[in-house]
C-alpha cells in the first residue's frame, strides 16, 4: 500500500510538474505574442505616420508649385523655389521611411529629386538674371502638373491604408499605385485631385479663418490699450448685454491669465450650453460659443449675412466687410474685415456664426480686431493700380481690385494692391503686390466649393 501510495503521489507531482510547465509556456507563448503584436503594432503606426508625412509633403509640393506659375517678381520666384526645395526633401525622407525596399520606386524618388534640384538651381539664376524664361515656366507648368498627379494617387493609398483597403506591406499595389508607368509627355499619369485629410497640420486653412492668422500670438491688444479693468460682474454683465439675455443666468466657469486676461462664463440656453468669453480690460466680448445643433435651415444666406452685419453694427463695430463664409452644421460662419479709407485691414478680423433655423448667433470671435485694430496712417501708394496690374503673371486674368492692408510675417502691415484673378485652367489666384514697392507679397490659391472657400 505504502509502495502504491508513494507511486500516486509522484505521479500526481509529475503531472502537477507538467501542468505547471505547460502553463508557463502558455504564458510565455501569450507574453511573445502581445510583445510582438505590440511591436507590429508600433511599427505600422510608425510607417503609417511616414506615409502621412510623405502625402503631406506631397500636397505642399504641388501647392508651391502651382504658385510659382504664378509668381512674377524675382523675389517672389526665388522664394517659392526655395521652398519647393524643401518640401521635396522633406518627401524623399518621407519616402524612404517606408516598408518597400523590395519595391522599386525609381520614378516617385526620381521625381523628388529631380524637382528639387531643379528649384534650387532655378532660385539662384533668378536672383541673378532678374527672372525666369518661358522655357523654365513651361517646366514648373509640367513638374506642377505631375506633382498634382502623383499627390493625388498618394492620397488614394493613403484612403485605402487609413480605411483597411490595403495594406503598408501590399507592396504590389504600393508598386502599381505609385511606380506607374510614366506617360508619352513624361508625366506622371494621375487622378482628380483629392484633399488630405483634416486631421493633418499641413491641411489647407479655411480662408474664413483668416489667410493671415499666424500674426495673432504672442502680442498686446491694440484695441484695449488705455482701457480700464473690468469687475467680475461688469464682466458677466457685458456678457448677457452683448446676447440680450438676463446677467443671472450666466455662471463663471473660467478666469484666464496670459496676454488676454479675460473671465469665461457659461450658462444653457435654447437647449445648449453657451460659453462667452470676456476680457477684463474694457469688458469687450472676445469669443462666444454656443453647442446647440441647428434645425433645418429657414434662412437664406443672404438673409443671415445682413444678420450677421446688423449684429455687429449694434455692437460697436462699424465699417466692416464681409470677405469669405462656409456653411456648416446648419450655421452660416462670416469673416469681416474693418475698412479704413476704403482700405480693407485683414489684420482686424471678426467671425460671426448664425444659426440658419432661428438666425440667432451661435459663434463669434473677435480676437483679431482686438489685437490689431487701431487707426493707422495710411500711406499714399505709390504705384498705381494699372501699375502693380502690369506686374501680374501674363498667367492670370484680373476680375477684381482693391487696396488692401496685410500682415507681414512678423509683428509688421504692408499696404497692398489686392487682384482676385483667374488662372488659364480656371484656378481662382489672389495676388497680393506691395503697394509702395510694386513687389508681390503674398499668392494664394483659392479652391471654391459649393459650402465655403479654401485657401492654399
Amino acid at each position: 500500500m505504502g509502495e502504491k501510495h508513494v507511486g500516486r503521489r509522484a505521479l500526481v507531482r509529475r503531472v502537477s510538474y507538467l501542468a505547471a510547465a505547460f502553463a508557463v509556456a502558455i504564458g510565455l507563448a501569450v507574453q511573445g505574442h502581445r510583445e510582438a503584436a505590440a511591436y507590429r503594432q508600433a511599427l505600422s503606426n510608425s510607417r503609417l505616420h511616414a506615409f502621412a508625412e510623405l502625402s503631406a509633403g506631397l500636397n505642399e509640393l504641388d501647392a508651391d508649385l502651382q504658385k510659382v506659375v504664378y509668381s512674377a517678381s524675382p523675389a517672389m520666384l526665388s522664394a517659392l523655389c526655395t521652398q519647393i526645395y524643401g518640401k521635396a526633401a522633406a518627401a524623399q525622407m518621407a519616402l524612404g521611411e517606408l516598408p518597400y525596399s523590395n519595391v522599386e520606386l525609381e520614378q516617385t524618388a526620381a521625381f523628388l529629386a529631380r524637382t528639387g534640384d531643379y528649384a534650387a538651381a532655378l532660385s539662384r539664376s533668378v536672383i541673378e538674371s532678374g527672372g525666369c524664361t518661358q522655357e523654365q515656366r513651361t517646366a514648373l507648368e509640367g513638374l506642377s502638373q505631375a506633382a498634382s498627379a502623383l499627390s493625388a494617387q498618394v492620397a488614394e493609398l493613403q484612403a485605402q491604408l487609413l480605411t483597411g483597403g490595403a495594406g503598408l506591406g501590399d507592396a504590389a499595389r504600393a508598386e502599381s499605385l505609385l511606380s506607374r508607368q510614366t506617360e508619352g509627355s513624361g508625366r506622371v499619369s494621375g487622378y482628380a485631385y483629392q484633399s488630405m485629410e483634416a486631421d493633418f497640420p499641413e491641411v489647407p486653412s479655411l480662408i474664413y479663418d483668416g489667410p493671415f492668422s499666424e500674426h495673432l500670438e504672442g502680442r498686446s491688444p491694440k484695441m484695449l490699450e488705455g482701457r480700464t479693468e473690468v469687475a467680475q460682474d461688469e464682466a458677466r454683465l457685458a456678457a448677457a448685454r452683448f446676447l440680450d439675455l438676463r446677467p443671472e443666468i450666466f455662471a463663471l466657469a473660467a478666469t484666464t491669465e496670459g496676454s488676454l486676461p479675460s473671465y469665461t462664463f457659461t450658462a444653457v440656453v435654447d437647449g445648449g450650453e453657451l460659453s462667452v468669453q470676456v476680457a477684463r480690460q474694457g469688458g469687450l466680448v472676445v469669443e462666444v460659443l454656443n453647442s446647440r445643433s441647428p434645425g433645418a435651415p429657414v434662412l437664406s444666406r443672404d438673409e443671415a449675412l445682413e444678420q450677421a452685419k446688423a449684429f455687429l453694427e449694434q455692437r460697436g463695430y462699424p465699417d466692416m466687410r464681409e470677405t469669405y463664409f462656409i456653411e456648416q452644421g446648419g450655421a452660416l460662419t462670416i469673416n469681416f474685415a474693418a475698412l479704413q479709407d476704403g482700405v480693407l485691414c485683414y489684420p482686424d478680423l471678426v467671425k460671426v456664426s448664425i444659426a440658419l433655423d432661428t438666425g440667432k448667433i451661435t459663434g463669434f470671435e473677435s480676437m483679431g480686431y482686438l489685437m490689431n485694430h487701431t487707426a493707422r496712417e495710411l500711406p499714399a501708394p505709390a504705384v498705381s493700380e494699372s501699375e502693380a496690374r502690369q506686374a501680374l503673371s501674363p498667367a492670370l486674368t484680373v476680375l477684381a481690385h482693391q487696396l488692401a492692408l496685410i500682415p507681414t510675417g512678423g509683428e509688421y502691415e504692408v499696404l497692398c494692391h489686392e487682384f482676385k484673378c483667374q488662372g488659364g485652367d480656371g484656378q481662382s489666384v489672389i495676388v497680393y503686390l506691395d503697394a509702395q514697392t510694386g513687389q508681390e507679397e503674398r499668392i494664394l490659391l483659392l479652391l471654391e466649393e459649393e459650402n465655403g472657400t479654401l485657401a492654399l
